[in-house]
């Protein structure tokens, strides 16, 4: 098994052909003195107006007579591009300079001979601030270059790369990152518009390459990859780490921002203790975290159940004289509806409302989702009507909470019930509802309800996204049926959707339970070659699936690969490797996993637990299998069921009935005993 390599730059590009026909008004241009403070610019598609204003308070006193008065009008210049730039070819110009000119055009550039550079800079400026003029912007960096008008390329390639990448051209960009050795500003440009573009894996390997031609990165760079993870959802803690031990390596100096970014980016990847640890370094710094990162860190809080540290930095932000709004309250609001905690969740929403702050849909879907867990669903309906009493129209997103809570409580069949009165509402289903539709009917393996959902949803004219195409496929994967999962796949790409990492992960487990190694391979080089990087979800799938078939060595592989890469394993991978050890009996060898995973400072699951439990009891080894019990309890894992039955079972393996009472009666008096494994419990005594 091997990880294939993200695919190399390419060294050369074809030639880039530019067509841009632009028509210009003429603007007449305000006579300079010697020194510019601002310029303003305005560009469209139908016309062209450069106005160039000088103002330099130094040389009031002085005499007018005494500063040289003149003109720049660029006008002439880009009318003479734009009839040559329908048959411009954008290569490389040759080092020497041109053996001959058209005198016009001669006498052309010697007209702009004098122009000082940062004026050139501007003009470039406002031609990229338009898509449409960005090929004008080509011809004018050729000529200068061409009449050696202007000296600071660097500069002028930079803000060229800056516009493709803010146009969504990266090609182009990199295209014309060919004219000139890279340095460190047009590394930079490149950088950031491959972090602009979500190109993740091109900007990271700029930043390597960056580093290798001796040039450090800035925080900048690492600011926008940041961002761009967080924007795409791609973000999660290996590759958090591996990117601040860069920054560490770099010796780069951490600002405001990248702190920030750093913190909202652990806070999402639900990595609480370095997201603390950076908003203490926020604010040990003499540093003011955003108020977006202290709502970050909240709902992040609260998704893990630590409700008080919660509260408490909702009132830092009270504490620093500025006003929660919707969002930090629905984050409160949030942490406490994942606690249980209803009358916290009532008291938060009558507190927002005192406090003039208005509740948006999230909210009243977050309190239709505490009254559903609460079991109060005459409540939960009641939200409805109080959205109209507070002029919020019912939307498409508070139903599906209604559906997801009907969904989680095993009710699926009232998922027609909500459709029903969905639009006896006026509202009309859309996309996200007939996702959780999907998953509805996909999680309680109603697949020919899933499919007619879909239809249902095509015909309505709402598109699927990639979450739709994730759900069919996986809903298909997990029931067995891998050649439908395997032709929805297929389908999503003949229509034009381009799978995302879940789909991969999705589908590289499929091949995986199918033993179908080679395809595995050749799945994640097609990961890889379109710019997807492995996650820690993909290898602890490759995990997983390596371990259940007995594939260790390619399961160790799998771990080396994601270490080598600078990221750090997840305790779901270690878990899936002393699991799949366990399930052959290979106790010694879950046992070692187990240590690795301690060593690493990460916390087993309690399945993983359960299985070296048994890996232990297989072994008749009763008394390592007791210690896995106590160190359970010393580490706050409280213990099930299918803990004290795998107990019982290795004791009666080693004979030792006299023992299996006293296991059970422990079981019964901690609350570990569920009436669905009374039979198998009884039965073992």
């Amino acid at each position: 098994m091997f990880l294939l390599p993200p695919p190399p730059f390419p060294t050369r590009f074809p030639s880039l052909h530019l067509s841009f026909p632009i028509h210009y008004r003429h603007h007449y241009l305000l006579q300079p003195p010697l020194y510019v403070t601002t310029v303003s610019t305005t560009v469209s598609e139908s016309s062209l107006s450069v106005s160039v204003s000088y103002d330099d308070d130094d040389d009031k006193d002085n005499d007018e007579n005494d500063v040289p008065s003149r003109r720049y009008d660029f006008i002439p210049l880009l009318n003479f591009l734009s009839k040559t730039l329908d048959s411009v070819t954008v290569t490389v110009p040759d080092s020497d300079p041109p053996t001959s000119l058209d005198p016009a055009e001669f006498q052309l550039a010697e007209t702009y001979r004098a122009v000082p550079a940062p004026l050139w800079h501007s003009l470039l400026k406002s031609l990229c601030s338009s898509s449409s003029s960005i090929g004008l912007a080509y011809a004018v960096v050729s000529w200068l270059q061409k009449h050696n008008l202007c000296f600071s390329y660097e500069l002028l390639y930079s803000i060229l790369i800056h516009a493709l990448g803010r146009s969504e051209k990266l090609y182009e960009a990199f295209l014309l990152s060919q004219r000139q050795t890279l340095t460190p500003l047009t590394y930079n440009a490149l950088i950031g518009a491959c972090a602009r573009n979500n190109d993740l894996e091109k900007a990271l390997s700029l930043i390597s390459r960056m580093r290798q031609d001796g040039f450090p990165s800035d925080f900048v760079n690492y600011s926008l990859i940041i961002q761009s993870l967080t924007r795409t959802n791609r973000i999660d803690s290996p590759i958090l780490h591996k990117l601040y031990k860069e920054i560490e390596c770099d010796k780069i100096e951490l600002d405001c921002q990248l702190l920030n970014d750093i913190t909202v980016g652990f806070a999402k990847a639900g990595d609480l203790t370095w997201a603390m640890h950076f908003l203490a370094m926020v604010q040990g710094s003499g540093l003011s975290a955003k108020t977006a990162t202290l709502v970050a860190v909240i709902s992040a809080l609260g998704n893990s159940g630590r409700t008080v540290e919660a509260e408490a930095i909702f009132e830092e932000i009270r504490d620093s004289g500025l006003k929660p709004r919707t969002k930090a309250y629905n984050a409160l609001l949030k942490a406490y509806v994942k606690a249980g905690s209803l009358k916290d969740a009532e008291s938060i929403v009558s507190e927002m409302e005192k406090s003039g702050v208005s509740p948006d849909e999230h909210t009243y879907s977050l309190l239709i989702d505490a009254y559903a867990n609460a079991g109060r669903w005459e409540s939960a309906r009641n939200i409805l009507k109080e959205m109209e009493g507070s002029n919020v129209q019912p939307n498409s997103f508070i139903f599906s909470r209604i559906l997801a809570n009907y969904r989680d409580r095993g009710e699926w069949q009232r998922s027609f019930q909500v459709l029903k009165e969905m639009k006896s509402s006026g509202v009309r289903p859309d996309r996200h509802f007939y996702n959780v539709m999907i998953d509805t009917f996909g999680k309680y393996n109603c697949l020919d309800h899933a499919m007619s959902t879909f239809e249902r949803m095509l015909s309505e004219g709402i598109q699927p996204d990639t979450v739709t195409w994730n759900t069919l496929i996986d809903c298909h994967c997990k029931v067995g049926r891998h050649d439908r999962a395997e032709e929805l796949f297929q389908e999503m790409q003949e229509k034009g959707y381009k799978p995302c990492a879940m789909t991969y992960n999705i589908m590289i487990k499929c091949l995986g339970e199918q033993q179908r190694w080679e395809e595995v391979k050749s799945l994640l080089g097609k990961m890889q070659s379109q710019g997807l990087l492995p996650n820690a979800v993909t290898y602890t799938t490759l995990v997983d699936i390596y371990g259940k078939s007995g594939r260790f060595d390619d399961a160790i592989e799998c771990l080396e690969v994601m270490k080598s890469a600078g990221l750090k394993p997840p305790s779901a991978m270690y878990n899936a490797l002393i699991n799949a050890y366990a399930q052959r009996g290979l106790s010694e060898e879950a046992l070692n996993a187990f240590r690795v995973l301690r060593a690493d400072g990460l916390k087993p699951s309690l399945l993983a637990l359960n299985s070296l439990i048994n890996a232990f009891g297989e072994d008749r080894r009763d008394a390592e299998a007791f210690a896995v019990l106590r160190y359970m309890k010393e580490n706050d894992l409280k213990p099930d069921v299918i803990t004290y039955t795998t107990l019982m079972k290795a004791l009666i393996r080693v004979d030792k009935f006299h023992k299996v009472p006293a296991v059970y009666e422990e079981m019964i008096s901690l609350g570990a005993l569920q009436m669905g494994k009374l039979k198998e419990c009884y039965g073992l005594l």
